[in-house]
């Protein structure tokens, strides 16, 4: 492999790193998906926060991006592209950077979303391996979005679990990465459509690592395992169960739907932190100063790498 380029494919993490000068780098990342609400302005900028967290969860700062549409323009007005648009804009703007063009599709199913490009300091890349024995796992963002805007999409999530998953959603993970680069954190990686546990699982076997969670330690939104008792959960959440059945050990006191949850396809979801025992209060300390919601969810422990225990 080239040497400027610092993280590839090897271990699945969060976004390419290709280094320019000692003092620089280039963080690359994409992602798109179809619509999780109804208001289009609010799809917009959920995608574009969505696509944003990669960079933050390296460590880095986004510096530009361009979009990445496809939309049935023969069957919606042009007005609701122009509101899905603005909200990617206006939420880009919000992280200090700017969207320089990008390229679209005629396509039956609206899409949305972003390629991004961040910096930072290739001795500041943080990534999602190097996680270590004894690492206690900090999440920033309660659980439940999938289930949630699958409930929305049905027609029965209840008006409170609605705006707490849509406020979560467009909360940009900035303050997060200026926490994490106070702290001399391990690994970190964002949540998102593997759930908590598929990427809990992905840094700890790219770590060598083993992980125990503590359930009742988990966020998680109001109403997300009763709608998910009642069966509003999304496809890829389905997957992500069967993905994790062999590498889960679970206690037999956890509840369906809270291990549903735990398993939930994310949107634009928080970070996950390993960080040493010794550095967690004062970890999660700054993220309070910077108004982030921090919970202790866990360690990382000896074992075989990615086995995960949830009591």
């Amino acid at each position: 492999m080239n040497p400027q380029v610092l993280v590839g494919l090897e271990t699945g993490d969060d976004a390419a790193v290709y280094q320019l000068r000692p003092d620089l780098a280039l963080v690359i990342t994409t992602d798109f998906f179809t619509p999780v609400v109804d208001d289009a302005y609010t799809f917009g900028a959920i995608a574009a926060a969505n696509a944003l967290s990669d960079i933050y969860a390296m460590g880095a700062r986004p510096l530009l991006a361009v979009n990445l549409v496809a939309f049935p323009i023969k069957e919606l007005p042009a007005t609701v592209l122009a509101d899905i648009l603005r909200g990617g804009l206006e939420k880009v703007r919000e992280a200090g950077a700017d969207i320089l063009g990008g390229h679209s599709i005629d396509d039956h199913e609206p899409k949305y979303g972003l390629a991004v490009t961040g910096t930072v300091h290739p001795a500041r890349v943080i990534r999602n391996r190097g996680g270590q024995v004894g690492d206690q796992l900090v999440l920033t963002k309660p659980l439940g979005t999938g289930i949630i805007t699958t409930a929305i999409k049905h027609g029965v999530a209840p008006a409170e679990a609605q705006r707490a998953a849509i406020d979560s959603m467009l909360e940009l993970n900035a303050a997060a990465a200026d926490a994490m680069a106070e702290v001399a954190v391990h690994a970190a990686t964002d949540i998102t459509g593997f759930g908590l546990l598929g990427h809990l699982h992905y840094l700890a076997h790219a770590s060598g690592v083993a992980a125990r969670v503590a359930a009742d330690s988990v966020p998680i939104f109001p109403h997300a395992e009763a709608l998910a008792d009642a069966g509003e959960v999304p496809g890829g959440t389905h997957n992500n169960e069967r993905f994790l059945a062999s590498r889960v050990r679970w206690s037999d006191a956890i509840p369906p739907g809270r291990r549903i949850v735990l398993c939930d396809a994310q949107t634009s979801g928080g970070l996950l932190i390993a960080v040493p025992p010794e550095q967690r209060d004062r970890l999660i300390t700054a993220l309070g100063r910077r108004g982030v919601s921090a919970a202790h969810i866990g360690e990382l422990t000896a074992g075989e790498p990615g086995q995960l225990e949830v009591r």
